[in-house]
């Protein structure tokens, strides 16, 4: 089975260096134009199931990519809740003392009124055990915190390891339900 994970496209989130990931932001109109294009290249590898988290950044990159696909909805893989933090950049939260007490150990703590990375984990994992029950290749299109959870969990190494700029990510090989490669994707 081949599993591809692939984040969503660019947003203003992203350009202005913001948390986030329970805000449902678009992603921006060039940024699809873009992958389009690069998707009538052959770079994306295809599948028998395709899977959003939901968000409409996700969706709007699925169909960018993918056309007009049928997908499933997984809630389970949406990015993490920034709680307090959410649409407010590093350099707007340096001072607070709750974002210091956060960037302590940003892996464990909890975002205030948020999630915390291990929360974060345990629901992606659980809505990809759906998907790797079905045994046959598939495409979600999520985000770059939620690859990065995925892909050291399986893998190793830390999160910056696995960091995946808009409209890339990875294919993973799985045998016998276990995960035994990966390459970035595209190419």
């Amino acid at each position: 089975m081949k599993l591809t994970l692939l984040r969503h496209g660019e947003t203003e989130g992203s350009q202005k260096n913001l948390y986030y990931g329970a805000a449902d932001i678009p992603a921006l109109p060039k940024s699809l134009e873009a992958l389009q294009q690069k998707a009538l290249t052959g770079v994306y590898p295809t599948a028998e199931h395709y899977y959003v988290s939901g968000m409409t950044r996700t969706i709007q990159t699925l169909r960018a990519i993918y056309g007009d696909v049928a997908y499933t909805v997984l809630p389970g893989l949406r990015e993490m809740d920034f709680g307090d933090f959410e649409m407010h950049s590093y350099e707007e939260l340096k001072d607070t003392p709750a974002y210091q007490a956060w960037i302590t150990d940003v892996e464990h703590n909890v975002c205030p009124n948020g999630e915390s990375a291990p929360q974060v984990l345990e629901r992606n994992r659980a809505a990809m055990a759906q998907v790797l029950a079905s045994g046959e290749d598939a495409v979600c299109v999520v985000h770059g915190g939620v690859t990065a959870g995925l892909m050291m969990t399986w893998f190793g190494g830390g999160r910056y390891d696995y960091s995946v700029k808009p409209g890339t990510g990875f294919t993973v090989t799985f045998r016998d339900g276990r995960p035994v490669s990966y390459e970035r994707v595209p190419e």
